[in-house]
């Protein structure tokens, strides 16, 4: 598989863009990332001008309005000129399949930025470029550097750029309704993780050929947007007990008693996800089954990125 594009904010490569030179390169993001995500750079204050180094901004709410002002010279306004920049980019932010932003940035930190109200700083804010990347492209997965660290994030953020790159290369394709029903098919345990799955079928009991697209756009919308919750560990052993369903005439006493055992271990936090998985994997790999194995569920991106090893 290609590397999948995804974009990032220029500093966390370790390029010397941050508004007093200095670098801010991301370990993990540059390491393991890298190898599996094509990393598109964009910096928003140097792209309008302001150069590095340069005048410290931070947000600021005046008349009910966040703007972007200068620390020292609050004249200095790059409000615009930040939300210009986004909007203009929107070509090359289609063609993502994720965006990793800065925290805290007064332009590209995506949730509690500091904004300050009468000279007192509230963390509420979202950077003036980052807010409008993320309204000109909903479907777009994008999360934080700092938020990258919680494990269950991450992985959250990992297997929604891979849903959104499958689902590109499926338009690539060409979508027709066989198509578009194969897809949900195959990450419909996926979507049951997430506990929203019986509208999103409903909606595909509707499509023809006439209106495929017009229900391919709703499906992403509402999947897109189902997967933005972050699985819980409730939702997951129902998962994993649907799946244990499809052995139930294959196995003996004593492996479904193992099997029963591990999920029952992972309801109550003593061993991580992919525990039971790999018992599950072995199973199926003796007793294969076409539904199971076509489905993305116990493998949603690359082995090496397996995010699920953590309780």
């Amino acid at each position: 598989m290609k590397k999948i594009p995804v974009g990032i904010s220029s500093c966390l490569l370790g390029q010397a863009v941050r508004y007093d030179g200095g670098l801010k390169l991301d370990s993990y993001i540059v390491g393991t990332l890298a190898e599996y995500f094509d990393f598109k750079p964009f910096c928003p204050e140097v792209a309008i001008g302001i150069g590095t180094p340069r005048p410290t901004i931070q947000l600021v709410k005046i008349d009910n309005e966040i703007r972007s002002l200068g620390v020292k010279n609050p004249d200095f306004d790059v409000t615009a000129p930040l939300r210009d920049y986004a909007n203009r980019q929107k070509a090359a932010h289609d063609g993502l399949c994720g965006y990793i932003l800065k925290k805290d940035s007064p332009s590209c930190g995506m949730e509690r930025v500091k904004v300050y109200i009468n000279n007192q700083p509230q963390k509420m804010g979202t950077g003036i470029y980052a807010e409008a990347m993320i309204r000109n492209n909903p479907l777009l997965p994008v999360e934080e550097e700092g938020r990258l660290g919680d494990p269950r994030l991450r992985e959250n953020f990992i297997q929604r750029v891979y849903v959104l790159y499958r689902w590109k290369r499926l338009l690539a394709e060409g979508l027709t309704p066989s198509r578009l029903t194969r897809f949900h098919a195959r990450h419909k345990l996926i979507i049951m993780s997430h506990e929203n799955y019986i509208d999103l079928g409903q909606l595909l009991a509707s499509v023809t050929k006439s209106n495929v697209n017009d229900v391919a756009n709703s499906y992403i919308t509402q999947l897109m947007s189902t997967l933005k919750k972050v699985a819980s560990r409730k939702s997951h052993v129902n998962v994993l007990q649907h799946i244990q369903g499809y052995l139930k005439k294959e196995l003996s006493v004593d492996d479904k008693a193992e099997l029963c055992e591990l999920i029952e271990r992972y309801r109550h936090g003593e061993v991580p996800l992919i525990v039971p998985i790999n018992l599950l994997k072995h199973h199926f790999r003796k007793n294969p089954d076409p539904y199971i194995e076509d489905s993305h569920y116990m493998s949603p991106y690359p082995q090496e990125l397996q995010l699920i090893n953590e309780r």
